[in-house]
């Protein structure tokens, strides 16, 4: 038979299924998640009971923590040294155990995430409290078995003789299952313990009349009571942790921030970096310095403000943005007869109720036997001492010591276990004195011997033992609060003016899209023209805003999207630079191109409407607020079709009439009452009845009869005509003419087409862009006054072949 015969053929995920089960299994029950009766993991069971069985405990000196390990490697944990190591470090460190465990000797690492010394350098040993998780675990209270080469014993779970899964809480990661149990009072937790065992069908509420949440050893503040009712019920619920931070007033008239509390977990040294460099990169004004002022007198972050700064602003800033405050969230998950399960307070507790019930009886039971062998030897010494010459003279005529011991039996009615006991008594035990002792002894151990059995005859009993043995280690071990629980979370609110110094800027972009922000120092000291702003060559400035930076901005696009975007965020550059490409700041699309910036100081002002206008003639009003976002992505601000494009948005209060015009001369003027206000991303309705091959080249603003409209061709002729001469109609109609292109083939033409649209009340520039990339500028007086259903004239000199593309006012 050849080699390759004596295999069986195997799929490979029933290979990995099997082995990966049975590797979960392990990790799950013997690895990550702690036992629900004494709330320890199996490397921290080995580790103390490994020092309990050396003698390492708290009336010993200290001793070197790698024998500790070397013990702990070498009988119960066959694993490296590293995870041993470390699992010892935690229940060392004050800032991570509510109730040290290991009472460590040398360096043990820092809150500032300091690693401890090597093992070989620390010493260590068990700390008081540790011991009452070992106690009485030499009288049988708890199961044994074989360590993994099945050379010597360890404990399935400690007696653990008050309820530390609670009080220390734990964390873990294994496979398909992870921990988090937070640190609680003992006092709270013993007091609850009591009051379970005094009434069964306690509730969660009433539990959290004693329990008021978690107790963490950092302190800070709790904030969350229906995340904590949810944990407890569940086992499952999120909570906020806030540093104790107070605002104290120095010299000078500044103010600083000082933080004694950071939330639990949190490094301390990777804190304070957060806030340096937020202050370096002035994401908030007003910081001058951050100062780690910890030492012996205990933890203190000081933050320096500058004068007049916003410190309950920066504060609020800080909260948010760094992990001054952070959530925490329960997941108690235990192991309960060899299964994870996820637990609420009340199952946590019967739990534990249920082992110390099952620890005393055993504890009781093994005193019994002892306290009843005792007094069935010290009967029979009594006995013999009664009759000691008879004793003695049999002793003497016996031939050996298992002679002596059978005639003892034999002759006086003794037992072998008290005649083994009269054989090794000592001469001293003679005297009277003794007699008199061992007398008493005996009647000591019948009262003891019914107390016992009382215990084990009663469950109130029972229980009554447990709880005087934790009310002695709450007295003997409980600390105060150090966690300030408060019931609702307090919301944070950053200001913007915290974050940005509010200054007036000039924001402006380009007709290639370069967008820039410009502080007014720097425009003044260019000279303080508009018309000299840096751009490429070829480029012009399409849009100039004079703006706040704590403003925001809407920008728009001819494909129906907008983006907000807060002025602050604009790059900064001199009046004479170019500026970024838009793209660097919001993430449009190559189609898509800007149709307007708004400035908005405040979304929720109201009867704000935003007004959209589309080449096909279709007219949209919307609610300022319903723009209001945090998202920085493009959002849809408007349904455009495929073949039409918004052309105007603009900002308004609902007063003023709308005026269309056409590319080929037609106009309408309406309310604007008359388009209702619709959801954001609607379509709009119909402003004008176009002709086939129009479009809408301008939207205007217009009210009552004051100034006059401007239009302006493709070739440089222009006109105004009075804006009395166009009434107000009924929208969605085809409207009246408002500029005659003459026709004829000896006539020399007028324009093809109107470009662009003006109200004017009083005379301003306007700036022209032609195909030939020339700038021209004129004064809207130099247009005629005629009337509406007239020719116009040449305003804008143009070459022969030139024509207009681009018109506007800056």
């Amino acid at each position: 038979m050849s080699s390759l015969e004596q295999f069986l053929p195997a799929f490979l995920e029933d290979v990995v299924g099997d082995r990966f089960g049975r590797y979960s299994k392990y990790i799950i029950q013997d690895r990550a998640i702690p036992d629900v009766r004494d709330g320890l993991k199996p490397v921290q069971r080995r580790i103390l009971y490994a020092m309990y069985d050396s003698g390492n405990t708290a009336d010993k000196p200290y001793r070197k923590s790698a024998k500790t390990v070397g013990d702990v490697m070498g009988n119960y944990h066959p694993h490296g040294d590293s995870s041993i190591y470390d699992g010892m470090v935690r229940m060392a460190q004050p800032w991570k155990m509510a109730h040290m465990l290991v009472d460590g000797h040398g360096n043990w690492g820092s809150i500032d995430d300091d690693p401890p010394a090597a093992m070989r350098y620390t010493e260590a040993r068990l700390s008081p409290i540790a011991s009452e998780l070992l106690r009485d675990i030499d009288k049988r209270t708890v199961l044994f078995k074989d360590n993994f080469d099945n050379t010597t014993q360890e404990p399935v779970v400690l007696p653990a003789r008050y309820p530390n899964l609670l009080v220390n809480g734990v964390s873990g990661i294994s496979a398909g299952f992870a921990t988090e149990i937070p640190s609680h009072n003992l006092r709270e937790v013993i007091d609850a313990c009591i009051a379970m065992m005094e009434k069964e069908d306690l509730t969660v509420e009433d539990i959290m009349q004693i329990v008021k949440g978690p107790d963490f050893p950092t302190g800070g503040m709790i904030m969350g009571e229906d995340g904590i009712r949810d944990a407890y019920r569940t086992g499952k619920g999120r909570i906020y942790i806030r540093s104790k931070t107070e605002i104290e007033d120095v010299r000078g008239g500044r103010q600083q921030i000082v933080i004694t509390e950071i939330p639990y977990q949190v490094v301390k040294a990777r804190l304070v970096t957060a806030m340096e460099n937020i202050r370096l990169e002035k994401k908030v004004e007003g910081i001058t310095e951050v100062r780690d002022e910890s030492g012996r007198e205990g933890l203190r972050i000081v933050i320096e403000l500058k004068k007049d700064a916003d410190a309950h602003g920066i504060l609020a800033y800080l909260l948010k943005k760094t992990d001054l405050q952070v959530t925490y969230n329960f997941n108690m998950v235990a192991i309960v007869n060899k299964t994870p399960v996820q637990l609420g307070i009340r199952a946590i507790l019967n739990a534990y109720i249920a082992h110390q019930k099952e620890v005393v009886t055993n504890r009781t039971q093994y005193e019994l036997e002892k306290a009843e062998d005792r007094a069935h030897v010290v009967e029979g010494l009594v006995k013999a001492l009664n009759i000691l010459d008879e004793v003695i003279a049999t002793i003497k005529a016996s031939k050996n010591r298992q002679d002596a011991q059978n005639n003892l039996v034999d002759k006086f009615q003794f037992t072998e276990r008290q005649a083994d006991a009269i054989l090794t008594l000592q001469l001293y035990r003679l005297t009277n004195l003794e007699i008199t002792s061992l007398e008493k002894e005996h009647k000591e151990l019948l009262k003891k011997i019914n107390y016992l059995r009382s215990i084990l005859d009663s469950n109130k009993k029972l229980v009554g033992v447990i709880k005087s043995e934790l009310l002695d280690i709450r007295e003997k071990y409980g600390i105060d609060r150090r966690s300030v629980i408060q019931g609702e979370v307090e919301e944070i609110k950053v200001n913007l003016e915290v974050m940005v110094n509010p200054e007036d800027v000039l924001v402006t972009m380009s007709n290639e899209g370069y967008l820039k922000r410009t502080s007014m120092l720097s425009f003044t000291r260019s000279g303080g023209e508009l018309e000299s702003s840096g751009v490429k060559e070829g480029d012009y400035i399409k849009h100039l805003l004079e703006v706040n930076t704590i403003d925001s901005m809407l920008l728009f696009t001819d494909k129906g999207q907008y983006f907000l975007l807060p002025t602050h965020l604009i790059p900064e550059f001199k009046w004479k630079d170019n500026g970024t490409a838009i793209v660097n700041v919001i993430p449009i699309s190559k189609e898509d191109r800007i149709v307007n910036m708004i400035p908005i100081k405040n979304f929720e002002e109201p009867n704000q409407s935003l007004v959209f206008v589309t080449k096909r003639g279709q007219v949209k009003r919307t609610d300022l607020k319903e723009y209001m976002t945090n998202r920085s992505n493009a959002i849809a601000a408007c349904k455009v079709s495929d073949q039409d494009e918004v052309i105007s948005v603009s900002l308004s209060d609902g007063m003023k009439d709308l005026l269309l015009v056409t590319k080929d001369g037609m106009s309408i003027r309406f309310k604007e009452s008359e388009v209702n206000a619709m959801g954001r991303v609607s379509g709009g309705v119909r402003g004008i009845q176009l002709k086939d091959g129009d479009e809408v080249i301008s939207a205007i603003w217009v009210e009552g009869d004051e100034g006059e409209i401007v239009v302006v061709t493709d070739i440089g002729y222009g006109k105004r005509s009075l804006l009395v001469d166009y009434m107000t109609q009924g929208r969605g109609g085809k409207g009246i003419i408002t500029f005659e292109f003459k026709e004829g083939k000896r006539v020399r033409p007028n324009g093809s087409r109107l470009v662009r649209a003006f109200h004017c009340t009083e005379a301003y520039t306007i700036t022209v862009a032609t195909s030939e990339g020339t700038l021209h500028t004129f004064v809207t007086e130099q247009a005629p006054i005629e009337d509406r259903k007239s020719i116009g004239k040449l305003i804008v000199p143009l070459e022969k072949k030139e024509t207009i593309t681009d018109i506007w006012r800056l």
